[in-house]
């Protein structure tokens, strides 16, 4: 009997110990793929991208699996810091290579977390920030939507992160666009004058040997002390020096200003000798004639310059950059290139129907009202002559000058203006 008791004891003690040694498996099963586990798993970057120009861009970073995110905004220079989980970057060197708005791409291990920094070319807006699943199922990504902004701009989003200390989605870009000199209360009227071509691309040549990049500058030095003369103006250039700019990074500059007027100044010239005069050009999908498209197209083949060509990385970025040309703006710029026409008239030649348009790169910024004025035809004896003329060049920068008072005093009396 105690026998059996003995036996039937041992049955059940073997029993309960393979109990536990499953337990324990299971146990040990669950450890090794938990979440806290996966934790100490350092995340993987697997690739990076960007897209778009000087005035905006888009980043997207991918993950193996979601990352907590958070980031922040510092200057001097103006960068934005993502600090992440500890992560391993499987990205393609190539990859980060700095283009457009971003001019510097960083990232590494900092030891309890990782980080990445963008630097960008003087103060940019964060327009959204998002951490999104792949739309195949398969890991996470980051995509940061960023653009050219002003140094005002950038300062209170400085002010508006000490407030909160961050988040990961900030206020959306349609909040923002065209609003500079409405939410800027002390902003004086800014004009930025953009002189054509410059350094290996010096643009097109005279009869007489003269080069436009030359001719530009000289005009846009001239128009600029008329205008800081006036007294009531901000003036700045894209250039003032004998340097290369892309069209886009004179775009940048201009927002970057919180321009009210983008002033772009050239000198073309045209197989018709006979042809001479000056020309004002605003933007336009379709050109308002065929020369006006030849002239569009020559401007913006300036970026194939120094092996500098710039590509629409996709439908999407050139449906973006159409959407972005707000009515208000474009209408804006029809308004002060017929002004502008106006007061050319009273002193220097123009051309045949001289306001016209066509889709210039330069003149794309989606909130700063921006014309193109071709000074004239270096095609012709008598139009390089007066461009090589101290006082042609003084007799047209007051004319531009004369035009600029009354379009600044019309868009402050709207309430629009500085």
């Amino acid at each position: 009997m105690g026998l059996a008791v003995t036996a039937n004891k041992g049955r059940c003690a073997g029993g309960h110990f393979l109990h536990v040694a499953f337990a324990l498996f299971l146990l040990a099963v669950c450890l090794v793929f938990s979440p806290a586990s996966r934790a100490d798993v350092p995340l993987s970057a697997t690739s990076y991208k960007m897209a778009g120009d000087a005035t905006r861009m888009r980043v997207v970073m991918t993950f193996d699996r979601e990352p907590d995110v958070k980031w922040f905004l510092l200057r001097g220079p103006n960068r934005l810091v993502i600090d992440l989980p500890s992560t391993r970057f499987a990205i393609n060197a190539k990859d980060v290579k700095p283009r457009g708005l971003v001019r510097d791409v960083r990232y590494g291990d900092l030891g309890e977390g990782s980080r990445l920094i963008l630097t960008g070319k003087g103060p940019f807006a964060i327009d959204k920030l998002d951490v999104l699943r792949n739309d195949d199922g398969n890991g996470y990504r980051i995509a940061i939507d960023m653009s050219a902004a002003s140094e005002r701009e950038f300062d209170a989003a400085l002010a508006n992160q000490a407030l909160t200390t961050g988040s990961t989605v900030s206020t959306d870009k349609g909040g923002r666009v065209g609003t500079g000199p409405i939410s800027n209360p002390g902003h004086r009227f800014t004009v930025v004058i953009d002189p054509g071509h410059g350094g290996v691309d010096g643009g097109a040549e005279g009869l007489n040997g003269t080069v436009e990049k030359n001719v530009t500058l000289a005009f846009a030095a001239e128009l600029q002390d008329k205008l800081a003369a006036v007294g009531n103006y901000d003036v700045f250039m894209t250039r003032e020096t004998d340097e290369f700019l892309r069209l886009d990074e004179r775009v940048r500059i201009a927002r970057q200003h919180e321009a009210d007027l983008l002033i772009s100044i050239h000198a073309d010239t045209i197989s018709l000798k006979g042809i001479r005069g000056a020309t004002v050009y605003t933007v336009s999908d379709k050109a308002s004639d065929p020369e006006a498209q030849a002239l569009a197209d020559r401007e913006n083949l300036s970026d194939q310059f120094a092996g500098m060509e710039i590509k629409d990385d996709s439908k999407e970025v050139t449906d973006i950059l159409i959407d972005l040309i707000r009515r208000e703006t474009h209408n804006f710029s029809m308004s002060f290139a017929h002004t502008l026409v106006g007061q050319l008239s009273t002193s220097v030649g123009l051309i045949n129907n001289p306001q016209r348009s066509a889709g210039f790169k330069v003149l794309k910024a989606p909130d700063v009202p921006s014309v193109l004025v071709e000074l004239g035809y270096l095609s012709n004896a008598k139009d390089e002559a007066q461009l090589l003329s101290a006082d042609w060049r003084g007799k047209a920068a007051q004319s531009i000058t004369n035009a600029v008072a009354l379009f600044a005093s019309a868009r402050a009396g709207s309430g629009t203006g500085g």
